[in-house]
């Protein structure tokens, strides 16, 4: 059988080919991770974006089941609901929400002082905490202190005094930043919510016109999937944290726990971040409990178990069963290593990541599942 003399020339060409691309392909995956890195920031608030904008469009499309409107008039009512409710909140209740928080700051402060004491009397080394220097607050009780270190707190040194305008005013700077940075970034988020949620499917058609037109199709089954779980466990969410926030509420009105109101708000905003949110917003309503007593405070641990049992047993079965099925050690491990890497846009967002992750994990399983069965 003759072999063609051009096949070995063929054979090499293809062979760089091959070499070529997958080193391109390469370079652009580096390239990529660099980018992710270094605009992760960034990239989290457009992603916070499209999260809010996947609420709005569900909310949108629950009240398109109600009335026949066009979308664009369903969004307009759904936006003007949200904003009445939250004016009306700030109206009725700001004043007592401010005070709210301003007591459960300094109740904070104080238990952590109270707390630091504790384990000093007890032989724990804390020192490497300094809480009460930190919190601006006066020593725990029952804790001494020295003329010397009286007469040091009370007579600053010269250096003290001619570095303190400067430090006020770098300290002033620092605060207005981050006060105009988060309002920044909460106006980013708002605005690509709303842009998102106005024209969905002019956003799709753009994510589709992006894949090569042979996989168009695969890639629309694929957004579609993402944006269906996506919407489904949003509202699943959003009931999850508002039945967290109503029993804690309550519960700690009951028990007699002061700021029981931002208590329950904190509660039901953390009930954002499964896991990590659970254990945070527990460990706060204990030290706020601790300034009404043991009793109290051992009242609201077992309300904060109960609120636990009763999300992860009630609420995510009955409401979440049909949204989203992620086991809770591999979600823990992702929340960990997404917050290790980016902080907390990384805990906090960690969920509907993994869940894109799994839309597409579940996707190619069942193209694979389909590919063995046609060819067996």
């Amino acid at each position: 059988m003759a072999v063609s003399a051009d096949s070995p020339v063929r054979a090499r060409n293809d062979l760089a080919w091959a070499i070529s691309v997958g080193g391109i392909g390469v370079v652009a995956f580096a390239a990529l991770l660099l980018f992710t890195w270094y605009f992760a920031a960034t990239l989290f608030l457009i992603f916070a974006g499209v999260l809010l904008g996947v609420a709005l469009n569900a909310m949108t499309n629950i009240l398109g089941r109600v009335v026949k409107l066009p979308h664009s008039l369903r969004l307009t009512i759904v936006c003007l609901a949200l904003a009445g409710g939250l004016a009306g909140v700030i109206f009725l209740g700001g004043a007592t929400i401010a005070e709210q928080a301003t007591a459960l700051s300094g109740t904070i402060k104080t238990q952590l002082v109270n707390v630091k004491a504790f384990l000093d009397r007890n032989g724990i080394d804390t020192s490497y905490f300094d809480l009460a220097n930190q919190a601006g607050l006066p020593a725990a009780p029952g804790a001494s202190e020295t003329p010397a270190s009286a007469t040091r707190r009370n007579l600053p040194s010269a250096g003290t005094l001619a570095s303190s305008g400067g430090a006020i005013v770098s300290q002033t700077f620092k605060l207005l930043l981050g006060t105009v940075s988060a309002v920044g970034n909460f106006f980013i988020v708002l605005f690509l919510g709303l842009a998102f949620a106005a024209q969905p499917s002019v956003y799709r058609n753009g994510l589709l016109y992006m894949a090569p037109a042979r996989h168009r199709a695969r890639a629309a089954v694929i957004i579609d999937r993402i944006g269906e779980t996506l919407e489904r466990w949003l509202i699943a969410q959003m009931i999850t944290m508002a039945a967290v926030f109503v029993v804690t509420w309550i519960g700690l009105t009951i028990i007699g726990v002061e700021s029981s109101f931002i208590l329950g708000v904190q509660a039901g905003l953390l009930a954002f971040i499964p896991t990590v949110g659970a254990l945070i917003a527990g460990l706060i309503v204990v030290l706020a409990s601790l300034a009404s007593g043991w009793v109290a405070a051992a009242s609201a641990l077992v309300l904060f178990l109960c609120i636990h049992a009763m999300e992860s047993y009630v609420l995510t079965p009955m409401v979440q069963r049909q949204a989203l099925e992620i086991p809770p050690a591999t979600l823990f491990a992702f929340q960990i290593l997404l917050g290790v890497v980016f902080g907390i846009w990384g805990i906090t967002l960690a969920l509907p990541l993994i869940a894109i992750v799994k839309v597409l994990i579940d996707h190619f399983k069942a193209d694979d599942a389909a590919a063995s069965s046609v060819a067996a």
